[in-house]
């Protein structure tokens, strides 16, 4: 990956926000939708937390926690809150956009992320993408003959994961505020 990355790569997070900016705008929730979407979205909030806390970003291959099951757990994550918050939005064609707009955004980057770790980690990698899925995670864990190390808090707050906790809280708040006082 040259340096920077590609477009899509680069413009992925101020992308997400703005879809995020258009679904409040489009947004139409109630009690039961927000009631619906919460736990779903807690799912994949819960998921990010645990990837973060095995990746040791380009340093070393990821293939324990999340990683065991998916290559992509932080983006599996980011979907599953979104699908949350989509469900809460109240507005069914908003899950379609949802689903259409991550799909288009994320799946590039990942194939680009995927090759990138096949140059930094070669046969490893290979055997690796090999038996744990892009994103759909398998059932059972992969096992690289690695003890499976603990989670790791300190990565956590090294790449700063608390700030998707702290995002979605705030669009909640909004989806609350929208279906409360905004009737």
């Amino acid at each position: 990956m040259r340096r920077g990355g590609t477009w899509i790569q680069r413009w992925r997070v101020p992308l997400g926000f703005l879809c995020a900016a258009l679904f409040i705008l489009f947004a139409k929730p109630r009690p039961v939708t927000l009631a619906l979407g919460a736990p779903v979205s807690l799912v994949g909030l819960l998921l990010r937390a645990w990837a973060s806390g095995h990746l040791r970003k380009n340093d070393a291959l990821a293939t324990t926690g999340p990683y065991a099951h998916t290559r992509n757990p932080l983006y599996l994550g980011s979907f599953i809150m979104g699908l949350g918050f989509t469900i809460a939005s109240g507005r069914w064609w908003l899950g379609v956009l949802f689903v259409a707009l991550f799909l288009g955004i994320y799946l590039p980057v990942m194939r680009v992320e995927s090759a990138t770790l096949s140059g930094l980690f070669g046969e490893r990698f290979a055997a690796y993408a090999a038996a744990v899925p892009l994103f759909v995670p398998r059932v059972t864990r992969y096992r690289a003959g690695e003890d499976e190390p603990a989670f790791d808090q300190k990565l956590y707050l090294r790449y700063r994961e608390y700030r998707a906790a702290l995002g979605l809280l705030f669009a909640w708040g909004l989806l609350v505020f929208k279906a409360y006082y905004l009737k």
